[in-house]
C-alpha cells in the first residue's frame, strides 16, 4: 500500500516525538474513548504515521507497544512510583543502541533482543531522552477533558493546549459563557 493510499490519521494531535506520539493513541471526542492500537490496523497506521512502516507490524510488537505506552503513561503521571520507574525500565531493558565508529563516521545502531520489541523500546527510548532535555516541557492539555500530551516547543515555554483550535477554543468559549451568564452587579 503506497502512501497515497494509506489511511488518515484519525487523531486529533500526530507529529509529536515518537513517546509522546505513542500516548496520544489513546484520545477522547465527542464520540468517546478511541484507542488506534486497538487492533493491527491502528498499528499499521500509528508506524506509517511515525515513518516507520518497514517495522514489524505483528501482534506481539502491538502488544509490545501497549506495554510501551502504559510505562510511559505511568511514569508522565507520577514519575516517582516505582511502579512507573520498573515498568519503563523493563521496556528500556527491551534493547540498546551499540556505538561505533566507521570509515564515515561515528555509527548508531539500535539493537532489540525481539524485532517485535523494536517500536516499543524506540518509543521509550525517544520518551527517556525528552526527559533528559528538558522534562519541564513534557506537559498533558490543560483542558479537564483531554488526554494528550505535547511536547512544548513554544519559545516562553508556556503552550497549555494540544492544539488552539480544539482544546484552547473549547476552554475560551466555556469561559465567555460563563462570564455571560453572571448576572451583572
Amino acid at each position: 500500500m503506497s502512501d497515497k493510499d494509506q489511511p488518515r490519521d484519525p487523531r486529533p494531535l500526530v507529529g509529536e516525538p515518537l513517546g509522546l506520539d505513542l500516548l496520544n493513541t489513546i484520545w477522547v471526542d465527542a464520540e468517546g474513548p478511541h484507542d488506534l492500537l486497538g487492533d493491527l490496523a491502528g498499528t499499521r497506521l500509528w508506524l506509517a504515521s511515525n515513518n516507520r512502516s518497514h517495522w514489524p507490524a505483528t501482534e506481539p510488537a502491538r502488544q509490545a507497544l501497549l506495554l510501551a505506552r502504559e510505562a510511559i503513561r505511568a511514569h508522565i503521571t507520577d514519575p516517582a512510583s516505582p511502579a512507573a520507574l520498573a515498568s519503563l525500565n523493563a521496556v528500556l531493558a527491551w534493547g540498546h543502541i551499540t556505538r561505533s565508529v566507521g570509515p564515515d563516521g561515528p555509527v548508531s545502531v539500535v539493537r532489540v533482543d525481539d524485532p517485535a520489541h523494536l517500536a516499543a523500546w524506540s518509543a521509550a527510548d525517544d520518551y527517556l531522552t525528552l526527559l533528559a532535555e528538558h522534562p519541564d516541557r513534557l506537559r498533558r492539555c490543560a483542558h479537564p477533558d483531554c488526554v494528550l500530551h505535547f511536547y512544548d516547543t513554544s519559545p516562553k515555554g508556556n503552550r497549555r493546549w494540544c492544539s488552539m483550535a480544539g482544546c484552547g477554543n473549547r476552554a475560551k468559549a466555556a469561559r465567555h459563557y460563563a462570564r455571560s451568564r453572571r448576572p451583572a452587579s
